[in-house]
């Protein structure tokens, strides 16, 4: 067991993309806990399956090196505005950040969200200036930027007199001066030995810790993750526990572990100001208190954000249900979601009154519910999906909603369309400046009504040379109507495989969805009409064959391919008459009702 004065608790916080699992990489290589034989993966730490993909940290991950006689906990946030459940829990784990930002953009909308939430828990962070070896690298004025950032959110004197350095995460170095020798992760490590604090708590109390994390083991059942906060506890000892009904409960420690690398380690014992995994707890959930059953004083339960946009689950109705799913009936599904929900605390799930067909599921973002709707096709769920909405508030008898602050950097010549197209979906206009590149950034206030659909359609505006982050800033009235979509559907008049002389004669109606030889049936969409009205089509319907044959009169097919859509991108698509039918092997877009028969039942 490590004496509180040697222990250091971190948490690496930043913008999506801007290093942070990078520099946990150098930071665990350089640490000497790896065999010098052993394969190690790039992104170490991103070991879930979606982050692989998707080039992002979704779930915040624990470690824990020694450098010199002390022992570094660390742990690895999400950088995307959708997971900041996950951030608002971890900061209570630790005692300062490191504050990545990258020598090249700067701070971004999530680098100010992050920022704000450390600052008003009180802790001062630790400025590393990333990715100092790139070509357009400005870490002087990145660094002016930063500050600014810190006096503009309130920093006290002591915050803003942050200790700062200069690193590269992918080259494995930092450096506290631009002209020192770029050697390896040392100078880092000594700031953090310096400059964050020794956990508080008296390592003589009886024990006390509060649950920030859940997670389940078969064979061990579920096990609690979270800080010390006094006191010591032992493998085999008696503890009990508040839950969020105010019951006390009790249970023995079967298994203690902590954490060194990515490995977790069986411990017999661990103490004040160590990050500890506790098995044995039967109903522990996130929040909940643990401690001495003679001494135990319920802790205030950990506050998460209101999620802001909701989506309704419903079995898939489409007749090809059941072909590549197991779970298929609401059931199902809906054990799934309540499971979901004993871990993921950011979730909101209700059953609407005297409806038994669907669930309303509602999380920080679109990102956030695409996760898990992506986690549940893969473990053989099929499901129907409507349009997300946003989830409204009403504050003083006044309706409001969710605003997202936005910036998007687009070549400078795009600006003018970026400009009237967000300002048409009530957008208003806080910053505009341009590089020596060329790049401009927009910054606008938008409500998150106006971001729905508009991420695909600034990549065709811009020729894929658009970025758009966001982050969400407050509630604030509402803003009125905001226009959607404006083109209509290509709805399949019949079952069927697609043909490819129909494909090509329908191809000048508008954009494709399906390719030649793709089972489609009635009701289903399979391409964008060029107008703005739904249109039938027959994508089944075969050249006439006749026994006439003239030389040039046959014509040469030339298919453009079609459009494929992710998860994410089917969800920011779809209007309110429309839906989306997610299995393990496909998704696909289908009208509500297929038929003028199931019309007329919805109706009765």
């Amino acid at each position: 067991m490590f004496s509180k004065k040697l222990i250091r608790n971190i948490a690496i916080i930043a913008h999506i993309d801007h290093g942070k699992t990078t520099m946990l990489d150098s930071l665990l290589k350089q640490s000497h806990i790896f065999r010098s034989n052993e394969q190690l993966p790039e992104r170490i730490m991103d070991s879930y399956d979606q982050e692989k993909e998707r080039g992002i940290t979704i779930f915040a991950k624990h470690t824990a090196i020694f450098f010199d006689e002390y022992k570094i906990n660390i742990i690895d946030t999400p950088g995307h505005a959708d997971f900041s459940a996950e951030v608002e829990r971890i900061l209570g784990m630790v005692d300062s950040v490191l504050l990545l930002v990258d020598a090249q953009e700067g701070p971004k909308p999530q680098t100010r969200f992050v920022l704000s939430k450390a600052l008003h828990m009180g802790l001062n962070p630790i400025v590393v200036l990333n990715k100092i070896d790139r070509p357009h690298a400005n870490p002087d004025r990145v660094l002016d930027l930063t500050f600014d950032l810190f006096a503009e959110l309130g920093a006290n004197h002591q915050q803003l007199d942050f200790p700062f350095c200069y690193a590269s995460g992918l080259s494995g170095f930092a450096k506290r001066h631009l002209n020192d020798d770029a050697v390896n992760m040392r100078p880092l490590l000594e700031m953090v030995v310096q400059n964050v604090p020794c956990p508080s708590g008296d390592e003589q109390a009886p024990f006390l810790m509060q649950a920030a994390t859940i997670t389940y083991d078969d064979y061990l059942g579920r096990q609690a993750s979270g800080r010390i906060l006094q006191g010591a506890v032992k493998k085999g000892q008696v503890l009990a526990y508040i839950g969020e009904d105010g019951a006390t409960r009790k249970g023995t420690v079967t298994r203690l572990q902590g954490h060194l690398g990515i490995q977790q380690v069986e411990m017999e014992e661990a103490g004040t100001g160590d990050i500890a995994i506790i098995a044995g707890l039967a109903d522990i959930s996130v929040g909940d208190t643990i401690g001495d059953p003679e001494a135990l004083t319920a802790l205030p339960r950990i506050k998460i954000a209101e999620p802001t946009v909701s989506i309704d689950f419903s079995v898939n109705t489409s007749p090809f249900v059941g072909r590549s799913g197991k779970h298929v009936t609401i059931n199902k599904i809906r054990e799934r979601l309540r499971r979901e929900k004993r871990t993921n605390i950011s979730l909101k799930i209700e059953e609407p009154e005297g409806s038994q067909e669907k669930i309303t599921v509602s999380g920080r973002g679109e990102l956030h519910l695409a996760v898990l709707i992506e986690a549940m096709r893969r473990e053989g769920y099929e499901l129907s999906l409507s349009k997300p909405r946003v989830v409204v508030k009403q504050i003083d008898a006044v309706t409001h909603e969710p605003m997202e602050r936005v910036v998007v950097e687009v070549p400078e010549e795009y600006t003018g369309a970026i400009i009237e197209e967000l300002s048409r979906r009530r957008g208003e206009m806080h910053q505009l400046s341009t590089n020596d590149q060329g790049i401009t950034a927009l910054e606008f206030l938008i409500p998150m009504r106006g971001l729905m659909g508009y991420r695909s359609e600034l990549l065709t505006a811009t020729r894929g040379l658009g970025v758009l982050t966001s982050i969400f800033e407050n509630f604030a009235p509402w803003k009125g109507t905001i226009p959607s979509r404006t083109k209509g559907a290509l709805v399949s008049m019949c079952d069927g495989m697609t043909n490819g002389y129909a494909c090509f004669n329908l191809q000048e109606r508008g954009t494709l969805f399906v390719a030649p030889g793709d089972e489609v049936y009635e009701g289903m969409i399979v391409g964008e009409n060029s107008r703005d009205n739904d249109l039938l089509v027959n994508v089944t319907k075969g050249k006439q064959l006749t026994n006439v044959r003239a030389a040039g009169c046959d014509e040469n097919i030339l298919l453009t391919p079609p459009r494929r859509f992710t998860l994410e991108q089917a969800i920011d698509y779809i209007k309110e008459d429309e839906l989306i039918e997610v299995t393990p092997e496909n998704i696909r877009l289908r009208k509500r009702f297929r038929t003028e028969n199931e019309r007329k039942r919805s109706t009765r």
